[in-house]
């Protein structure tokens, strides 16, 4: 059952069971932006698809568009309707702490999703279900690090680092564990430049490229996702520069893809139809009174030229 209507600046779907429980929970999740890759797409159907399939879920689904005013705004439709949980995946880890707060003061339990909130906020979060965005850009650096060994080049090497949206927790977070683990895998590698790239991977080319200009010496570049990592991987083949040894996380399909052809070296293995299951998942059980720990991670190994074997070909 599906039923399309407008609410305050969004389009909500509402999305139950084929026979839907009378005391059927009704969770309302606001998403970052749906539009903007193709993991944040299938997320979506994942959820809409696994709320679909329980009869005892009542599903408010709906997207801020990157928007962080258009989230808050939902956040108080969603208290509005008196919805029994709220699941948010921020746009700005510290910008819907108001909103967050909003929603714990009139007695309905969030739940993160994917990307926590800041720490400001953790009082008024029943749970954070998602990836560990710290392990993750460390795993990036060990990635990067063995490879660089591997080439004999870990004392001299030189990296360029492409992050995610400014203020959204996950790059702050990736950047951090990458940042952070690197020059204590390999103290000598150097990190000589960073900038966003925004989750986009037309934005990612045009930094890759204003890089190749600035630096003729350019061994790594690390990148928050694959998406970006991808557009950084197309302007060094558009400016002829091989060698470099490119690394991700959240391995999308294209990211695959380029390390089946040798171009790409490696990333970090994250599922959006786990993620957002898990995110599904973690509000019923919150909503049944269960034992949830507050950071409620799944797991996301290493994937390289070496192991990809033994993972499916993502489907974003």
């Amino acid at each position: 059952m599906k039923l399309f209507y407008t609410l305050a600046a969004t389009t909500a779907l509402v999305a139950g069971g084929s026979v839907a429980s009378a005391e059927a929970m009704k969770i309302g999740i606001t998403q970052n932006n749906v539009g903007v890759d193709s993991y944040q797409t299938t997320y979506e159907k994942a959820f809409i698809a696994a709320a679909e399939e329980n009869p005892d879920v009542e599903a408010v689904v709906l997207d801020a568009g990157g928007d962080v005013a258009r989230q808050i705004a939902q956040v108080e439709d969603l208290i509005q309707q008196e919805v029994d949980a709220i699941i948010i995946w921020p746009t700005n880890g510290e910008a819907v702490i108001p909103a967050v707060r909003k929603a714990h003061k009139a007695g309905i339990p969030v739940i993160v999703t994917n990307s926590n909130i800041a720490e400001a906020g953790f009082d008024f979060v029943a749970s954070f279900s998602g990836p560990d965005n710290i392990t993750q850009g460390a795993r990036s650096a060990e990635i990067m690090c063995d490879k660089f060994k591997d080439m004999g080049i870990a004392e001299e090497a030189k990296v360029v680092h492409i992050t995610g949206q400014p203020g959204y927790t996950t790059a702050i977070e990736r950047a951090k564990g990458f940042e952070d683990r690197l020059p204590e895998v390999c103290p000598s590698v150097t990190i000589v430049d960073t900038q966003p790239g925004d989750w986009n991977r037309e934005k990612s080319q045009q930094v890759m490229e204003a890089f190749l200009v600035k630096y003729d010496d350019i061994d790594g570049v690390y990148a928050g996702d694959d998406n970006m990592g991808v557009g950084a991987l197309n302007a060094a083949k558009a400016a002829g520069r091989e060698g470099i040894i490119f690394v991700g996380a959240t391995n999308f399909s294209v990211g695959y893809e380029a390390m089946g052809a040798g171009e790409y070296w490696g990333s970090i293995y994250q599922s959006p139809v786990d993620d957002a299951e898990a995110a599904l998942q973690t509000a019923i059980d919150v909503l049944n009174d269960k034992d949830v720990p507050f950071l409620n991670y799944f797991d996301t190994p290493k994937i390289t030229q070496d192991n990809m074997g033994d993972y499916t070909k993502p489907v974003f």
